[in-house]
């Protein structure tokens, strides 16, 4: 790592928020005044990146760039991810899906500019400061990282605010809404505050605490229908409009948020080791992952449906760790998108009230058949199924005659 004195210029991941706010002064004042460009990732947060030129450039920035990385994250992260069906603990990801490919365009902007440093504002107790710097690592194995919660005096977010306050940056929450909050095309997070202890209740129907749809008890007394496309695993339709998937979970996103799809309230096991308390917003995510499991129903066999559902948990701690850029995620990976080769048909869904019911489920490449399964006559052999359970019962047969001795 470099002496402080020879950073002259630092790319810092820059958000907007509170804690990428104030470390754009708190840079200038420790580390001897290097020039600082922030790098603002549009990752599908929408108006959260209003205004935000001004915003760098007035505390201290001397250029902000701001990346479209939306495709980038739905196609090679969020997809393969939904394809493998990937979940750390019932929670969709939505945080741990747009870390790597931020962290790797902040390298790639640092190497451009021939940056010292590339700084972040991950807490010391959170994933995020894993995953970014994992990134890093991985294509700047010798870069100088900079993480100011690790550094300073600051001891929480109150204290945050005193320092902004007094230099003066600008800040558009308060003391009373002051939720950590990380938001993207796919979720919404809220920590801290009340949520803090697991004994309260979330403010569902508190107005302005859910942003990307109501609550359940808040949504239309009369359901909503949705049918989904899928080529091979990816979606590739909704309500029968062919669109790039980004497009479909905007889409989804507000037909989801629309009827309070997508609320999950989970304390989860961080990577550092503690417990933490989320709640999650991930109305269109949500019901993409549930159609998705719908159509590998009828299209998945039984042993690679079982195999990958074990290898899922697998894929989502990567994720969630901080490894998506391993030899190990790219062989499962492969694997998920093998699976996926004969998962192309329409899934029709019913939306009401926080509740995804499935209507209907069709694909030119079904294994179910109704002639077989009917309870109907068909061409099934019922008497087969002696020698069947004699054969899958022959262990058990053998146990039982040792133990009565008439082996």
């Amino acid at each position: 790592m470099k002496d402080k004195k020879d950073i002259k210029k630092i790319v810092l991941a820059y958000s907007g928020g509170l804690d990428t706010s104030i470390i754009i002064p708190w840079l200038k004042e420790n580390y001897n005044n290097p020039e600082i460009i922030a790098v603002a990732a549009d990752v599908g947060q929408g108006d959260e990146l209003e205004g935000l030129h001004e915003k760098a450039i007035k505390t201290g920035a001397s250029k902000l760039y701001i990346e479209d990385l939306v495709d980038e994250m739905v196609d090679d992260v969020i997809v393969p991810s939904m394809m493998m069906g990937a979940k750390y603990e019932d929670y969709l990801l939505g945080t741990a899906f747009a870390r790597p490919i931020i962290g790797k365009r902040l390298v790639e902007i640092a190497l451009k500019e021939n940056a010292d440093a590339i700084a972040h504002g991950c807490t010391g107790k959170g994933n995020d400061q894993v995953r970014f710097e994992l990134a890093i690592k991985r294509f700047a194995p010798e870069m100088t990282i900079i993480a100011p919660w690790r550094e300073w005096e600051i001891k929480g977010r109150d204290e945050e605010i005193d320092y902004a306050e007094a230099h003066g940056v600008p800040l558009k929450i308060s003391r009373e809404t002051n939720y950590s909050k990380d938001k993207n095309l796919w979720h919404l997070s809220h920590e801290g505050l009340d949520l803090e202890d697991p004994a309260n209740e979330p403010q569902y129907d508190k107005p302005g605490f859910l942003e990307m749809g109501v609550s359940p008890a808040m949504a239309p007394d009369a359901p909503t229908y949705v049918t989904l496309d899928f080529e091979k695993g990816v979606p590739v339709a909704i309500d029968g409009e062919k669109m790039k998937a980004s497009a479909i979970i905007r889409r989804l996103n507000k037909l989801g948020g629309d009827n309070g799809i997508g609320l999950l309230d989970i304390v989860e096991n961080r990577l550092v080791g503690m417990k933490d308390r989320g709640l999650y917003e991930t109305p269109g995510g949500t019901i993409l992952y549930r159609a998705h499991e719908v159509l590998e129903m009828i299209t998945l066999d039984k042993d690679t449906k079982h195999m990958k559902t074990k290898l899922a948990v697998d894929f989502a701690d990567l994720l969630y760790n901080g490894k998506w850029f391993t030899p190990l995620r790219e062989c499962l990976q492969a694997f998920a998108v093998k699976t996926q080769e004969h998962v192309t048909g329409q899934v029709k869904l019913k939306l009401y009230k926080g509740n995804i019911i499935t209507s209907s489920v069709t694909s030119p490449e079904s294994l179910y058949s109704e002639k077989l399964v009917t309870f109907e006559e068909s061409d099934y052999n019922q008497n087969d199924a002696t020698g069947f359970i004699n054969l899958w019962g022959l262990p058990d047969t053998v146990q039982a005659l040792r133990e009565q001795g008439k082996l």
